[in-house]
Order: C-alpha cells, then structure tokens, then sequence
C-alpha cells in the first residue's frame, strides 16, 4: 500500500501505526487552537481521525487494497485499549472520594442520570414522529427502519456503545445496518457538542473557578483512616496492579444479566469492558491497598494512561467513522442526532442547578457521566484543572449506561 503517489510504501502494521501517530500530531495540533477561549482539545483528534477515515477510504479499501479488514480490526484492538487505560485510570483517580460522595449525592447523581437519557429518549420519540409527518428519508421505505435509524442516532448522540449493541440485537435483522448507519452520524456531534459544551457554559456564566473547585473539593472530601506503616509495591509505577484492575474489570463487564424470557438467548445487559474496569478501578481505588500490597498506581502513571488511553480510543473510533460517514450521510439524520444531543444536555444542566442545586463543577461531572461522554469528562478535566471532577461522573455514568440501554430497547418496541 502505497501513500501520496508511492512516497511512502507502508504495509501491514507499519500502515497502522503511521496512520495512529499522522492522526494524533495533526489532531493535538488542532484541538491547541484556541477562539476566544474555546478549543477542541482532544476532539481534535477525533475531527482530524474522521478526516483521515474519508480521505484514505480509498486506499484503505479501494483495488488492490490488501489490508482493509486487518486494518479495521486492528483500530479496533486500538479503540478497545484506548477505553480501558482511560476508564480504569479514571476509577483508580476517582476512587478513594467515590463513595463518600455517593453517600451525600447518591439521589441527586440517579436522578440527574434518569432525567438526561429520558430527555434522549423523549428527543428520539419527538424525531420519530417529525419523520412520520415529514418523510422518513430517501433510503428508507419504513417506518421499522427509520426506527432502527432513529435509535443508533440516539446510540451515537449519547456516545454509548451498549445501547448501540443493545439495539442491534433488538431490531430485525434486516434493519441492524441502519442502526449502525445512525450511530455513526450522530457519534460526531456527540462528541465534540458535548465537549464544546463544557467549556463554554463556564465561560457564558463567569464562574469564579477557584471557589467552584473549592466547592467541589468539600463537596467530595471523604474522611478515610490511612495505613500504619509500609505498604509493599508490586512495582516501581503501578503497572502491576492497574492490570489487575483491567483484568478484573474485562470479566466483570462479560458478566450478562437477562432482560427478556429467553434468558441468555434473549436481549441481556452487561457493563461492557469500559463498565466493568470502571467499577473494579472506583473499589480498587477506594481501599487502595490489599493487607500491607500497595494495589493504588502511581499519579503520574494514571495521569498518563488517562490522556493516552482516550486519544487512542479517539483515533480507533474516528477513522471508521470517516470511512462510513460520506457514503450514509444525510443532513435530515444529522439534525435529529443534534436535537438528541441538544435537548439531554440543555435539560441536564437545569435540572441539576436549580433542582438539585448541585455546584457548576459537580454539575458538569456528572452531566458527562449521564451523556456516557469519555472524551468530554477529558475536557473538563483540563477545564476544572482538577481530577475531583471523575467521581460525578464515575456516580452518574452506570445509572446512565442501563437508562440508555432500556430507554433504546422500549423505543424499539413502543414503536
């Protein structure tokens, strides 16, 4: 495979890894553009991966092309290495103030995630009757298939990879393409949206950030007696017990839980992989130690694999995107992917000011749990210039992840 008029013959892993790190310089590069005060940040990556999915399509896939399927499965290798060394970096971080904090919020964090995906969920609802007055589109005759389309933009719109697996094995067969077409639209927008939104609703506010960390760092403070004495390192930076957290947490996520009669055959929930890590990291990071084995990372260690792990994850997850997004393009399905990402995200942040009263820092972490956003939760991070912001969304992310999966299924079946 040849790139730029056969300047640079690459094949096989060698392709790969020049397109993973081409991606990564061009899109830090990017995202460090800044407009009053607003960058992409990471996003950047995902725009420029996009970018790099549509343009190279054709060499990818196109005639002679002998690496297209190895390709695709090695992004994904990447992707899925990528939601690990974030998610479990993200628990290890928030873990030793996660359950002092779902102590005092717990109804506040539950709730504020119900709210947002029942506000996707009624956005979904109210695209599905403007396509039964408007049309459905030019690619689909029915109404089971603009459903289908309906609900992978729902998937896309909230970044949520269960409630995108969940969909497909809920619809027909012949409509599962169109699930997949829907999440891939309204992926984009529901990355970068949620990202821009916060930073700007700081900005618009003009939050006094020092008293919002403030606030935040009593909100979570958790009182915790520390070990007597010297605790034993498996190794120098943590590498050890961090794996175990992620081989935990890859079992865990497998665990399947039935929602339908047939049981195991039938429609099933799971935490997924980035669940699973998840829960086993916050436990993990929360005792931090078993007996006198030191079980908590390095900082900068987890600071490292939490920056790492989301620009890959950004880079396995934008290039495919790209290469499907040209060809199932619709302006109709990118405005209805708007709306959902919009609505839940608009809803959200009142409910949780002026219902829940929640501080603009707790607000946000968990508005980034309750829309699954792990590239937005990256950004905020780097906005609050503090890690306290993950516990919000390590409380608010597991209530969201099964609302979305049972809000996309009794979509699927209401109508």
């Amino acid at each position: 495979m040849n790139l730029f008029g056969g300047v640079i013959p690459v094949t096989g892993v060698s392709f790969v890894l020049f397109c993973v790190f081409a991606v990564l310089f061009i899109g830090y590069a990017l995202g460090r553009i800044t407009i009053k005060g607003v960058c992409l940040g990471d996003a950047g990556v995902f725009v420029i991966a996009l970018l790099f999915g549509a343009i190279f399509k054709d060499t990818i896939f196109g005639e002679g092309a002998k690496y297209g399927e190895i390709f695709i499965e090695a992004l994904d290798v990447i992707e899925s290495l990528g939601l690990i060394l974030f998610v479990t970096s993200v628990g290890f971080i928030a873990g030793p103030k996660f359950f002092g904090n779902m102590k005092r919020n717990f109804k506040s964090y539950v709730l504020l995630g119900l709210v947002i995906i029942v506000a996707g969920g009624a956005s979904a609802a109210a695209c599905i009757g403007m396509g039964e007055i408007f049309g459905y589109g030019a690619s689909i005759a029915d109404q089971d298939g603009f459903v289908a389309m309906i609900v992978g933009l729902l998937s896309g719109s909230l970044t949520s990879t269960p409630a995108f697996s969940a969909a497909k094995a809920t619809v027909a067969d012949q409509y599962t393409s169109l699930v997949s077409v829907g999440h891939g639209i309204a992926y984009i927008f529901g990355v970068i949206g949620v990202v821009l939104f916060v930073q700007l609703i700081p900005k618009l506010s003009k939050a006094d950030m020092d008293a919002e960390r403030a606030k935040l760092v009593q909100v979570d403070s958790a009182s915790k007696k520390g070990f007597v004495g010297k605790l034993f390192n498996i190794d120098e930076h943590g590498f050890a017990a961090f794996s175990l957290a992620a081989v935990l947490g890859t079992f865990v996520g497998k665990i399947k839980i039935p929602l339908s009669a047939e049981g195991l055959e039938g429609t099933c929930f799971s935490l997924t992989t980035t669940g699973g890590c998840l829960l086993v990291s916050l436990i993990i990071g929360h005792f931090g130690r078993a007996g006198k084995v030191n079980l908590m990372p390095d900082t900068h260690t987890l600071k490292l694999f939490r920056e790492l792990g989301l620009v890959l994850f950004l880079v396995g997850a934008g290039i495919p995107g790209g290469i499907d997004f040209v060809a199932n393009f619709d302006p109709m399905y990118f405005v209805y992917g708007i709306i959902m990402t919009i609505l839940p995200l608009i809803v959200g942040f009142i409910f949780a000011k002026y219902v829940l009263k929640l501080s603009l820092l707790n607000n946000l972490g968990a508005i980034t749990g309750g829309m699954t956003s792990t590239p937005a939760l990256g950004t905020l991070i780097g906005v609050a210039k503090t890690e306290d912001v993950a516990a919000a969304y390590a409380a608010t992310y597991p209530i969201a992840l099964i609302a979305v999966v049972l809000v996309s299924q009794f979509l699927i079946i209401l109508f």
